[in-house]
């Protein structure tokens, strides 16, 4: 029993150690600026043809979907035919930090889709699907069709969920000074999603041809999840509390500016993309969101989480069945 502690113990640690003296690091150009506020910008990666307006989570950086050289979601659509935007909502300052999730969807979202192009198809991914809907609710005028990619709904199926309602008392005195939860404290909370999973993705990388594809993907990914933002106080306590404590939007309790959310009130195309094997989002959680939405086309994704939209079978699992959608409307 020791002894094989004690292998895999050094197995992590000459995985820890490939990571850190692997030269890659990501060098893509930066796309234009279409639209600023604040820390928020919204980022064109040219292409011809339907604007598609990416919305990412809040607690994480956007290039996870422009990630690397042949890692990249934005690029792969722009060279098929269509324009796709990303909102970078970027490291929150003094205002953000004092936004609450209204302030996101009804504030810089809609703003964002007021200067895109109209006739848009609005994709949110994780979090960022709860904020693409509810903005597409408000503003269907505006939001042509609807893509919700490993976004979370019936918060109940999470196992976490309760445990990290319950750690929201004990992380307001953390959150007080910078009135903001830390990058730190994020990166906590997710490991408390799957707690074994970090040794075992060093102790697999420890394995790789360092010169091999596989290992500069797990690089950038890895620089990319170490390279987070603090998440404003309000937002946080609302998704803690609200979400995971008392799963407000599979039980029609979550409004926006006084609005619910109701998937059955979308009347448009929608296209839910469920990760099979996704341990942040699990497909409990995800489906009941597909059901709710009117003829819904959904798509279960041979990946996990990240792996999904930026893993080495991202391509595959979820770029093309979403480039098909996308052509036909």
């Amino acid at each position: 029993m020791l002894r094989r502690l004690w292998r895999e113990d050094a197995a992590l640690l000459r995985g820890l150690a490939a990571y850190r003296r692997h030269p890659h690091a990501r060098r893509l150009s930066e796309p234009a600026v279409l639209w600023q506020e604040g820390s928020a910008r919204l980022l064109d990666y040219g292409g011809k043809g339907r604007p598609v307006l990416f919305v990412p989570s809040l607690v994480n950086r956007a290039y996870v979907l422009d990630l690397d050289e042949g890692a990249s979601l934005m690029r792969f659509l722009a060279g098929q035919g269509v324009r796709p935007l990303l909102l970078d909502w970027g490291w929150p300052g003094a205002v953000e930090r004092r936004f609450t999730l209204t302030d996101h969807i009804a504030g810089r979202l809609e703003r964002a889709l007021m200067a895109a192009p109209t006739g848009l198809v609005l994709a949110g991914y994780c979090m960022g699907g709860l904020l693409a809907l509810a903005a597409a609710q408000r503003r269907p005028d505006r939001v042509a069709g609807l893509a919700l990619l490993a976004t979370p709904w019936d918060f109940g199926t999470i196992p976490q969920a309760p445990t990290m309602a319950k750690l929201l008392p004990g992380l307001e005195p953390m959150m007080a000074p910078m009135n903001a939860l830390s990058v730190d404290m994020l990166q906590s909370l997710f490991a408390m999603l799957d707690p074994y999973s970090i040794a075992e993705k060093f102790r697999a990388f420890g394995k790789l041809d360092p010169a091999s594809a596989r290992a500069r993907r797990f690089v950038v990914l890895e620089d990319w999840l170490n390279d987070g933002v603090p998440l404003a106080a309000p937002v946080a306590r609302e998704a803690m509390g609200e979400w995971y404590g008392r799963n407000t939007p599979a039980r029609g309790e979550w409004a926006v500016a006084g609005l619910p959310v109701t998937p059955t009130d979308w009347k448009g195309p929608s296209f839910v993309a469920v990760p099979a094997r996704d341990r942040i989002v699990p497909p409990a959680a995800a489906l009941p969101l597909a059901a709710a939405l009117p003829g819904a086309q959904v798509h279960l994704a041979r990946a996990g989480h990240i792996g999904m939209v930026a893993g080495e079978n991202a391509e595959a699992a979820l770029w093309r069945p979403l480039l098909d959608w996308l052509k036909e409307l």
